[in-house]
């Protein structure tokens, strides 16, 4: 019966780390400063333009964006942008970076850390997995690709650009 409990020990420890990483630090993040920019906000609030490609529902300041590769705001007008748990799942992590870099004069990547194994590892939602212990980046921190996440996710009906 030791390997049941080490099961239920294992699973136990992912949803705890996932808990701390997804809702008290992200959280503090959120809270630390009022975010010029919150890009891809999703249900979160960064305390200025909060910024999505799909409206997920009633946040302040919200501003639906077309293309998160060709941002409509010109160049460092935003003091503060808060990218937080959105570039691991993009085609296109060092353009969008570039994107962000040049629509703000401070950026902050929140990305799964490595510690966090079942979000970063996630194969149903994310593309890349970021070698980094850090949640919090102000420049792009090392990735490479997820392996099978492509494969799972067209195999799940998921749009998946080559």
């Amino acid at each position: 019966m030791i390997g049941v409990s080490f099961i239920v020990i294992f699973v136990g420890q992912l949803f705890l780390t996932n808990y701390i990483s997804y809702h008290i630090m992200k959280r503090r993040v959120l809270k630390r400063r009022i975010w010029d920019l919150n890009i891809c906000c999703g249900k979160t609030d960064g305390g200025g333009v909060n910024a999505d490609i799909v409206k997920h529902s009633s946040v302040p300041n919200f501003y639906k964006i077309d293309n998160i590769y060709k941002l409509p705001f010109t160049d460092k007008y935003f003091q503060t942008v808060l990218c937080s748990h959105t570039i691991e799942h993009v085609d296109d992590p060092q353009g969008f970076y570039q994107e962000l870099s040049r629509v703000g004069n401070e950026v902050k990547l929140v990305v799964p850390p490595l510690w966090d194994l079942s979000a970063a590892f996630n194969l149903l939602e994310h593309r890349w997995l970021f070698i980094t212990f850090k949640k919090e980046h102000s420049a792009l921190p090392t990735y490479v690709k997820l392996p099978l996440a492509d494969s799972i996710q067209k195999l799940l009906g998921q749009k998946i650009k080559a």
